[in-house]
């Protein structure tokens, strides 16, 4: 039996407004996520015709407090004051067999008091593009929010055009985000701040609790756990692409996708927004760019800490980034040991890349197919400046045998970071251009690709094809 429990709700009163969801007209259940449902513990009947009211907002499970939380943050560099729950709601934490909670927050769900000049509505193409995303990163080993169902309806929604009317259930393990301490904190709440640091201690980091310098430790870990996110994120090539302080979550899941991008051809530069007309949120900035987001946290939480633990906490995510991304490179490239020229090595490869504009994702999982006896590889044949590939690959052939690993282990562990498969944005924009005439296979096919992106899998070979030209140039804006 389904259980739900309402932490937020009954313990941090005054940060949020209780509310019901405003159900879309005419709404139907178009698709959910079969394993993620399994490991909810959720039974099939709950998918079917008569249980659709309760993805589409019409019906409630017992035990469900839905709210919409508060919370302000950055935008672009800037403070924009208050923000919150504009579209969504926490209908509830379901509590798992093994006592674990997760939230469920309904996105689409209606206007809120946080609505400001926006619809509390989102459309098909924002829904289907999140919940292929969030899925995505989940199967490459990304820590991220989940996407258990799409809803849909006839209901128009105004964007730049009519769209058509959609809901998402979230799944997540806390929805608490830099934002929500930068709100109490520039309302002169010192109290409230310290409320909800020991409110997300006591639910997320209970070992800390009768820590005397737990705030200091809670600090140090939010920044650590930022940090491995970043290098996993730069290590796929993935780009979030609006990294407000209002989406980054505290315990260092990707959250919000809007804007987001995979690269194709690698581009350090690459700017998946095109909203962003400074490059803010380009992907070579996204370190930067968190470490400024630790910083307007720190700001928030500086009455629980000294200066000196706010900064040893800080101090903490540049090592933690350069270890992580370090681990998942050298793995990459099949290297087992540390060397100190292997920036130099990454580095001549990136740089090859960008020169010649080679896919980051297929140019990674062709070195895996690399036997050190080789003189050369087909990967060669991509490159105009053959001489430039060869230095380099008779340099990295030449680092690989330090390792002293047989081919067959190097390649097994390089295919298994190395991705066959990611969701390029014209495969999302495939699934999506389907689903707005009511096909499903497209956003099916693709989601069961991605669930496996490392197998070498025949079926799904069409969904490892470099894009066409017109998939390269599709533009992302924030209201997607």
């Amino acid at each position: 039996m389904l259980k739900f429990v309402n932490t937020y709700h009954d313990q941090l009163a005054g940060f949020y407004t209780p509310l019901n969801p405003t159900p879309l007209k005419d709404a139907r259940l178009f698709y959910y996520s079969a394993p993620l449902a399994t490991e909810l513990g959720l039974d099939d009947s709950l998918f079917s015709d008569e249980s659709c009211g309760l993805w589409t907002g019409e019906h409630l499970l017992p035990d469900m407090k839905p709210l919409a939380q508060v919370y302000s943050g950055h935008q672009f560099g800037s403070w924009a004051g208050q923000l919150g729950d504009g579209r969504g709601i926490l209908l509830g934490e379901q509590l798992l067999a093994n006592g674990k909670k997760v939230d469920w927050h309904l996105k689409g769900a209606g206007l809120t008091p946080y609505s400001r000049m926006g619809d509390g509505r989102a459309v098909l193409r924002s829904v289907i593009r999140e919940f292929l995303a969030s899925e995505a990163l989940h199967h490459l080993g990304i820590p991220t929010t989940r996407a258990l169902t799409i809803v849909t309806s006839q209901n128009p929604v105004f964007r730049e055009q009519p769209e058509r009317g959609a809901m998402l259930l979230r799944v997540a393990d806390s929805h608490l985000r830099f934002g929500h301490f930068e709100h109490f904190y520039h309302r002169n709440q010192p109290e409230q701040v310290r409320q909800l640091a020991d409110y997300a201690i006591e639910h997320h980091w209970p070992e800390l609790k009768q820590q005397a310098d737990r705030y200091f430790l809670w600090f140090k870990d939010i920044a650590e756990r930022t940090a491995r996110l970043i290098a996993l994120w730069q290590s796929v090539g993935f780009a979030h692409g609006v990294m407000n302080t209002d989406n980054m979550s505290i315990l260092g899941l990707t959250i919000d996708f809007g804007p987001y991008g995979f690269l194709d051809d690698y581009n350090p530069g690459y700017i998946c927004n095109h909203s962003d007309y400074q490059g803010r949120y380009s992907f070579t900035n996204q370190p930067a760019v968190a470490y400024w987001n630790l910083h307007k946290l720190a700001n928030a939480l500086s009455g629980l800490m000294t200066m000196e633990q706010l900064q040893a906490g800080l101090a903490a995510y540049e090592p933690e980034l350069m270890v992580a991304f370090g681990r998942q490179m050298r793995a990459k490239l099949g290297m087992f040991t540390q060397d100190p020229q292997d920036n130099d090595l990454l580095n001549g490869l990136l740089d090859l890349m960008a020169k010649e504009k080679r896919d980051y994702t297929q140019t990674f999982r062709l070195l895996g197919t690399v036997e050190q006896a080789s003189s050369s590889i087909a990967l060669r044949d991509d490159f105009i400046d053959r001489e430039a590939f060869d230095r380099w690959y008779q340099q990295w052939v030449a680092r690989l045998q330090q390792d002293r690993v047989s081919d067959e282990h190097r390649q097994q562990v390089m295919n298994s970071v190395n991705p066959k498969r990611i969701l390029r944005n014209y495969l999302a924009q495939q699934a999506i251009e389907a689903a707005e005439n009511d096909d499903v296979s497209v956003l099916e096919h693709l989601h069961h690709g991605l669930m496996d992106p490392y197998s070498e899998s025949p079926e799904y070979d069409d969904l490892a094809q470099l894009p066409p030209d017109w998939g390269k140039t599709l533009e992302i804006s924030c209201s997607s």
